[in-house]
């Protein structure tokens, strides 16, 4: 970690703002701990007063959880630019959809397997069935991610509802896409590179190394908007 904030109010004030976006994002201590790489008694010690909050700490919250550094380090302006995204629903048992009228599609499909276009395999699978989700847009669909990469935020076998975005310059930094490239498919945070040709893929598991792409290799882009997790055996 980087130096302490400069005042022992500050540091005050950014504790509740990060308590703030626990209770917000329905995010246990532990939780956030695995977000954001830290040992969780390491942050259960910034949180509780008895280790400094540094500058280092909240760049890392504002990259991994998109907030507005503003905010959090001063409480100016919103906690966020633009509208949260990938909203967390934890589920006690596997999602059991049903077809109801108006409800969200559900697809058997695993959305990192095969490069062919989420847009085609759309409109040429037929959905296992649909569920009501009234916080999710109704022109998402809900497909299964397999893999380790993005643990601990998306359990292996959890689903996630995406929706296209339609142009992939505009890009929620610090959100959770599936980023399509001509042989393959992933879910990925996006982050700005240093390169503004480039765009950085970052996985929740530390054990996986950021990607460097360029936006032209690009294909499409779908936004997470919620993340249903069940963990499978």
């Amino acid at each position: 970690m980087t130096e302490p904030l400069s005042s022992a109010s500050v540091s005050e004030t950014v504790v509740d703002r990060v308590r703030y976006l626990m209770s917000l994002r329905n995010l246990s201590q532990r939780s956030l701990a695995s977000i954001l790489r830290l040992d969780p008694s390491n942050l259960s010690k910034v949180l509780n007063g008895r280790l400094p909050f540094t500058e280092g700490l909240v760049n890392r919250i504002v990259a991994d959880l998109g907030v507005s550094k503003p905010w959090l380090r001063d409480g100016i302006g919103l906690p966020f630019d633009k509208p949260v995204a990938a909203r967390d629903v934890m589920l006690d048992s596997p999602l059991a959809p049903v077809h109801v009228c108006g409800g969200i599609p559900v697809y058997d499909l695993d959305v990192t397997a095969g490069c062919r276009s989420l847009e085609a395999l759309f409109g040429e699978t037929r959905p296992i069935g649909t569920v009501n989700l009234p916080e999710i847009p109704s022109d998402a669909h809900i497909v299964k991610v397999r893999g380790d990469s993005m643990c601990p935020r998306i359990v292996n076998g959890g689903y996630v509802a995406v929706r296209r975005i339609n142009d992939c310059r505009n890009i929620f930094w610090g959100q959770i896409y599936v980023v399509e490239l001509e042989e393959y498919r992933m879910v990925k945070y996006l982050r700005r590179h240093p390169d503004p040709s480039m765009v950085v893929l970052h996985s929740d598991n530390p054990s996986y190394d950021d990607m460097d792409v360029a936006r032209t290799d690009i294909r499409s882009l779908y936004l997470v908007e919620a993340i249903l997790n069940y963990e499978v055996s």
